[in-house]
């Protein structure tokens, strides 16, 4: 649950700005000129837009989250809520090496797991259904309905506390690197304002559980001013850590969900 939640955050508790004021208020020099975290806040901003503005692009990355991993490979398009295609590959447990499909719509997720289920050969995760059946449902909901590249780079932003750890090159592109700590109850309140205030205490009592207090963001900018690469990794029982590379933006993206007469809910949903 917390791996699918790691875009939902926001605060701060490093206080680093690349050699400016440690206030995470920026502030200019004398002569005028941007401090450094201002002019890191005003890159990612530019790239928050550039990178909104083109709609679609070529996704793949890997996740741990505890003892499990996974691959995924596959497209994204956030013009109209999020309609994704994906092709994931687990490491450890039953599922060990056998490629799965997954398409997401704004309104549900599916998952063919490779192998037929009750003769049906994808299970349907419906957002509002989940949304009904318990408070982190619509947790789960909002997430999955806003997950698109720009709410990490949105997230920094907004948390005022960022910094520019050099140039890197990222896959054969010389991408600049940015880098903050926010805290994770304080992100939550911001990221999740449109859910109810029980839902809201539901999943920060989920997150106390777990132990999870703070996530690192990383992001690296390409000369365009486009995403190239984010990772996230939060802290806690379960700790999770997921890079994702972003290229080919603007590229065309077809999701068709499969038919309803080889779908199947999964049990007790």
């Amino acid at each position: 649950m917390l791996a699918g939640l790691t875009a939902c955050n926001k605060g701060g508790t490093n206080n680093g700005t690349g050699g400016g004021s440690s206030s995470g208020g920026g502030g200019s020099d004398a002569a005028g000129a941007k401090s450094p975290l201002e002019a890191a806040l005003a890159s990612l901003k530019t790239a928050s837009q550039q990178t909104s503005d083109k709609k679609s692009a070529k996704i793949d990355g890997t996740q741990k989250v505890g003892p499990s991993s996974r691959t995924m490979k596959g497209a994204m398009d956030w013009s109209n809520g999020i309609n994704m295609t994906v092709d994931i590959t687990t490491t450890g447990g039953p599922m060990a090496g056998k490629p799965m499909k997954a398409v997401y719509t704004p309104q549900s997720m599916y998952m063919n797991m490779g192998m037929p289920m009750g003769g049906k050969n994808w299970i349907k995760y419906d957002y509002d259904a989940l949304a009904k059946k318990s408070p982190l449902g619509s947790v789960l909901k909002d997430a999955m309905q806003n997950n698109d590249p720009v709410k990490s780079v949105n997230l920094l932003i907004a948390s005022g506390k960022v910094q520019q750890a050099g140039k890197e090159d990222v896959r054969g592109v010389q991408a600049t690197h940015y880098t903050g700590t926010v805290d994770v109850a304080e992100m939550v309140k911001m990221q999740s304002k449109s859910l109810s205030e029980s839902d809201l205490k539901a999943l920060e009592a989920q997150l106390q559980q777990a132990g999870a207090t703070k996530e690192t963001i990383d992001l690296w900018i390409g000369p365009d001013n486009l995403l190239v690469k984010k990772r996230e990794q939060m802290d806690g029982k379960n700790a999770s850590d997921s890079t994702v590379f972003y290229s080919d933006y603007g590229t065309k993206v077809s999701v068709t969900p499969p038919p309803a007469s080889d779908t199947m809910t999964p049990p007790g949903a």
